[in-house]
């Protein structure tokens, strides 16, 4: 007989999504709930990541006496941590749980909300201590490795592709909502009980308190409709395997171009504007990330019509053009010119890495079937099943590193400010970055040469 699990159940022993009759029975309701409040809390992550991307550009005006170099370390330093924090929150859910571990993983971001909002009412505050305070926003980037990971587990496998999809977006889109939300709720008294005093009109402690409802909001979501799955569990050393593997660390160097790109560039945009065009408003900074975020399916179905490398070569052509042409607007002045090619690149950021993450099953599956090849359906199973083993582990590991342009981007272009007076600079390198990701691609993943021995053809296998 076929039982659906029930609300109430804080963890789930009997899960057999694959069981059709299990999943209409009552397993499909308890997955798309799951889903749902993976994606609360992980937008909210995201939002709480890049918080500080709008917090520095209102700084200089509350009376805090940074250099532009140290506001962009304010907002590089959230991105790695966060991207450090993707190692152990990937495995956290088959230790601890799903449901057990966003509850933590929600709950931890009352540090970096509150701890913003009373330090940038101290404007004595020194620049490592606000350091300090900016790193503890990278807390939210460690949710996505484990979000990601708990709800592979609650879907089939023909439906793995569409839960995840709308997992990252919902997350990514975050960065579009802090970016677009913050100064606007930074205006209104309200959000403080109109205990503040603002400067030039604006509540900055509200860029913290904004986020306290909506995380209180998660927690509960987290604690009541969310469940823990007996059957996640998976040997850290089984997926730390995937550390030996060479295409392991291909994908995470292309992942930092793609997705590294993505979060790097959403971190700095909004501070970029202020320093480079300072009578245009940072409140238009969300339309990059925005674009990046709905990009990002879309990269995934091209993908799966066309091949995640050949869109992934094609794709870092368009960055590179995109890169050159924020390079001639930025010396010239032009913000037209500028902020449409920005887009332009945020899109192709989105689309790479709908592609990249295609590509990663496909290239451990190809592996794994080759070691196999003539020797039999159960040989195959096996295969098949330590390829999802290595393929699940292996996007978690590459999602960590590719995080790390979070720092990087931001990093660089405060450098290039403080060391030329302008981003080209960084820009330049960036460019020559991209250069390097599409020789890979090329050279590993679309080059047709005769193959080693024990090595199967991954440009014929079109991952």
């Amino acid at each position: 007989m076929t039982k659906s699990p029930s609300l109430s159940q804080t963890w789930i022993s009997d899960w057999r999504p694959e069981d059709e009759a299990f999943w209409n029975a009552g397993g499909k309701a308890v997955a798309r709930r799951n889903l749902i409040w993976s994606i609360v809390a992980e937008h909210i992550g995201f939002s709480v990541w890049l918080i500080w991307s709008i917090v520095t550009t209102k700084l200089p005006q509350a009376g805090f006496h940074y250099s532009t170099d140290e506001l962009f370390q304010l907002i590089a330093v959230p991105g790695l941590i966060g991207a450090l924090m993707r190692f152990p929150y990937t495995f956290a859910v088959t230790t601890f749980g799903g449901r057990n571990w966003t509850i933590f993983s929600a709950a931890v971001l009352f540090i970096p909300t509150l701890s913003l909002a009373y330090f940038v009412s101290q404007p004595d505050t020194p620049f490592w201590l606000m350091l300090l305070v900016a790193s503890t926003a990278g807390l939210g980037g460690g949710n996505f490795a484990s979000s990601m990971t708990n709800i592979s587990f609650f879907f089939p496998d023909r439906m793995k592709g569409w839960a995840l999809g709308l997992n990252a977006a919902g997350g990514n889109i975050g960065v579009s909502s802090v970016q677009l939300l913050t100064p606007i709720l930074m205006t209104l008294a309200v959000i403080n009980l109109f205990q503040a005093t603002p400067v030039d009109g604006v509540f900055l402690q509200n860029a913290g308190l904004m986020w306290v409802l909506p995380i209180a909001i998660a927690v509960f979501g987290a604690v009541f409709f969310m469940n823990n799955l007996t059957t996640a569990k998976s040997s850290i050393k089984n997926q730390l395997a995937v550390v030996k593997r060479k295409h392991t660390w291909i994908m995470a160097y292309l992942y930092i171009g793609t997705f590294g790109s993505f979060i790097g560039y959403s971190a700095a945009f909004p501070l970029l504007i202020k320093t480079q065009f300072p009578t245009v408003t940072i409140g238009i900074a969300f339309l990059g990330p925005l674009v990046g975020s709905l990009s990002r399916p879309l990269g995934g179905l091209l993908a799966d019509k066309i091949g995640g490398s050949v869109l992934t070569f094609w794709n870092f052509m368009a960055m590179a053009a995109a890169t050159i042409g924020v390079l001639y607007f930025v010396g010239h002045k032009d913000f037209t010119g500028f902020l449409s090619m920005f887009l332009i690149l945020f899109v192709t950021t989105g689309i790479g890495n709908g592609s990249t993450y295609r590509m990663i099953p496909s290239i451990f599956r190809e592996q794994n079937l080759f070691k196999v090849r003539g020797k039999g359906d159960s040989e195959r199973a096996v295969a098949l099943k330590t390829a999802s083993i290595e393929s699940g582990a292996a996007v978690g590991f590459i999602g960590a590193v590719g995080a790390v342009g979070g720092y990087l981007i931001p990093s660089g272009f405060g450098k290039s400010i403080a060391m030329t007076g302008g981003p080209q600079l960084a820009l330049a390198i960036y460019l020559g970055f991209y250069a390097s990701c599409l020789a890979l691609t090329w050279w590993f993943y679309l080059r047709r040469s005769p193959q080693a021995e024990g090595a199967p053809s991954l440009a014929e296998a079109r991952v």
